[in-house]
C-alpha cells in the first residue's frame, strides 16, 4: 500500500516503510485486530439495546501509561486479517442488528478502512461508522476520512504538555488534538439522532478524568467552551482505574474520588454546556474492558 511506503499517517510521522517494517505505533502493512462484537458499554446513544459494532484494532500511536486496553494497544495482540475480510465484518455487525460500526483505536489503519468502507457500501452497508480515537490525529489524515466517517468519537485527553509527555510520550498532545477535533467537527457538526435515541451523524468528545488533575480536565472543558457550539456533546468519563504501568506513578496510582468527579462537573455546568453525558463513579471499573478474545 502506497501510504505506507513512508508512513505519517498520525502525528508520529515515523516515516517507516511499514510495507516492510512496523512503525513507532507497532502496526505494520496488514490491518491487525484483537475483538469484533456487539458493544454494550459506550455512551447510550451510541450502544442503545441493540449495541454497537465495535472494532477493537491492535497497537496504538499512543503509549499511554495507563492504558486500559494496553493487551492490545501495548502488546501488540490481535491478529492479521485483509481488508475484504474487514469489510464483511462491518456487513457482519450489521446482519447482527448493531446500531453502528464502531472503530476502536483505528488511526494506524485509515488507508485499509476506507477501502474497507468503499467495498462494504457496495456491499450493502448502510449503519452509520465511528471514528473512536484517543485525539491524537493529523489533520490530514482526518481529512481523508470526510465523507467515510458519519460520526467522530475523540477523546481529549491532556491540555498541559507536560502530563501528555508524562503519561502518554508525546510533548505536543493538545495543539494536536484540537486541532485534528476542529476538523472533525467541521466534517459532521452537532449530533443528529434517529427517532430511538441513536446517533446518526456529530461528534462527541470524550474526556476521562485523572486523578490529581483536575485542572487539566477544567482547561480542556473551557477549551471546547471557547472553540465549538455549546451545542457540542461531551462525555465526562469517571472510569479510570490504575493499570498497566500506572503503579509507577504516584498521582495517578488511584481511581478519581467523589470529589474530583463533582469539581469537573460543576464546572462544565458553568460553563453552560447544554449536552453530555458523565459517568458515575462505581465499583468496578475493570468491567469496562472487554475480553480481547479474537472474536468476530
Amino acid at each position: 500500500m502506497k501510504e505506507l511506503e513512508k508512513c505519517n499517517i498520525c502525528p508520529l510521522k515515523c516515516g517507516v516503510n511499514r510495507n516492510k517494517y512496523s512503525g513507532r505505533c507497532g502496526a505494520s502493512k496488514n490491518i491487525k485486530i484483537a475483538l469484533a462484537s456487539l458493544h454494550y458499554f459506550e455512551e447510550p446513544c451510541i450502544s442503545g439495546k441493540n449495541g454497537s459494532g465495535t472494532v477493537f484494532f491492535s497497537n496504538c500511536n499512543l503509549k499511554c501509561v495507563y492504558c486500559q486496553n494496553y493487551k492490545i494497544s501495548h502488546l501488540g495482540f490481535g491478529k492479521e486479517i485483509s481488508i475484504s475480510h474487514l469489510a464483511d465484518i462491518f456487513l457482519s455487525q450489521q446482519k447482527k442488528g448493531a446500531n453502528n460500526i464502531n472503530l476502536v483505536t483505528p488511526t494506524m489503519y485509515v488507508p485499509h478502512i476506507i477501502s474497507a468502507i468503499k467495498i462494504a457500501k457496495s456491499k450493502g452497508l448502510s449503519i452509520p461508522i465511528i471514528y473512536n480515537s484517543s485525539g491524537y490525529e493529523s489533520v490530514d489524515t482526518i481529512k481523508s476520512l470526510n465523507g467515510y466517517i458519519d460520526v467522530y468519537l475523540p477523546d481529549f485527553k491532556y491540555y498541559f504538555s507536560d502530563i501528555a509527555k508524562k503519561y502518554s510520550n508525546v510533548k505536543n498532545y493538545f495543539e494536536i488534538a484540537s486541532s485534528a477535533i476542529l476538523e472533525m467537527y467541521r466534517q459532521v457538526g452537532d449530533p443528529v439522532f434517529d427517532s430511538n435515541g441513536i446517533i446518526k451523524r456529530g461528534m462527541i468528545i470524550r474526556h476521562m478524568i485523572l486523578p490529581n488533575n483536575v485542572e487539566n480536565s477544567k482547561m480542556i472543558l473551557k477549551w471546547i467552551n471557547d472553540n465549538l457550539s455549546n451545542k457540542v456533546y461531551i462525555s465526562v468519563m469517571a472510569q479510570y482505574f490504575p493499570t498497566y504501568k500506572a503503579c509507577k506513578y504516584p498521582k495517578i496510582n488511584r481511581k478519581i474520588t467523589t470529589e474530583e468527579l463533582d469539581l469537573v462537573w460543576d464546572y462544565a455546568s458553568s460553563l453552560g454546556f447544554e449536552n453530555g453525558f458523565i459517568q458515575e463513579l462505581g465499583e468496578h471499573e475493570e468491567e469496562y474492558v472487554p475480553d480481547f478474545d479474537l472474536s468476530e
